[in-house]
């Protein structure tokens, strides 16, 4: 019997490494197909959706806010792994009559890298965890290097319609905005605060609208745009700024192309 820590410094015993592993989180699904672990999920939700192919290879246990537990029990799962924001308490509580629960719990990209250290320990891949961490240890170097020389530009960034909300603070979304040298006018405000677009008082240089969780396309700019005159809006890839875990390989590279585009006028 061995034990661990999740990241919210809960312990949890295992009696062998997992072999059978429900992930009830999909930036976390991904990252566990790109460490090698592909295999070894049995269930997943209907939001796993990268690697684009799982969705009709694994079972699919519901979403991350409700889940069918007869379904993650008749899997027989070695362990379950969650994320306090994605995941409710309650859930929580359920899952853990089922398997051992390890949570995540990521503000920042070092605690991304915490959270691939913890994998690498729990499913004896620490060699694998160690080759992804550098990876993204270099591209966020590298990508220090390049945004250096840029100004600072303020930004809005929405992440839902009707009600309008935005990324506040304490989230891993705003981490990845100051990291882009993006002064979020919306920081005072904590988590995820609806806004009144129709009274705004902040005019940002940017209005950033996100394809996920709420699906934002070209169509919506022009809406958002009477709001905000002054401002330049761009319909920006939610999954490169919230999935953290393996997709920081790819999101300081989209940063770069982002970059460009954000200081072109």
């Amino acid at each position: 019997m061995t034990s661990f820590r999740d990241q919210l410094h809960r312990t949890f015993q295992l009696h062998e490494v997992p072999q059978r592993i429900v992930s009830l989180v999909p930036s976390q699904t991904e990252l566990l197909c790109d460490l090698g672990l592909e295999e070894n999920i049995v269930g997943i939700t209907k939001f796993c959706v990268h690697p684009n192919h799982l969705l009709s290879t694994k079972k699919i246990v519901g979403g991350t806010k409700q889940v069918h537990y007869d379904k993650i029990k008749a899997l027989q799962p070695d362990i379950i792994l969650c994320n306090k924001e994605e995941n409710a308490k309650d859930m929580i509580l359920e899952l853990e009559k089922i398997a051992p629960v390890h949570i995540s719990d990521i503000y920042t990209i070092e605690d991304s890298l915490e959270l691939v250290s913890m994998y690498g320990e729990i499913f004896n891949i620490s060699e694998q965890a160690n080759t992804l961490i550098e990876g993204i240890k270099k591209s966020k170097s590298e990508f220090e290097d390049f945004i250096s020389i840029k100004p600072i530009k303020t930004v809005a960034y929405f992440i839902w319609k009707s009600p309008w909300m935005v990324a506040g603070n304490n989230n891993f979304i705003n981490h990845l905005l100051f990291q882009n040298k993006l002064d979020n006018v919306f920081a005072n405000e904590n988590r995820y605060p609806e806004v009144d677009i129709q009274n705004s008082t902040v005019t940002p240089d940017l209005i950033f609208l996100s394809s996920e969780p709420f699906p934002f396309k070209k169509e919506h700019k022009k809406e958002v745009q009477a709001y905000y005159p002054n401002s330049k809006i761009i319909v920006v890839d939610g999954e490169m700024f919230s999935w953290y875990g393996s997709r920081l390989l790819k999101a300081f590279d989209y940063f770069k192309k982002l970059s460009e585009i954000c200081h072109c006028y």
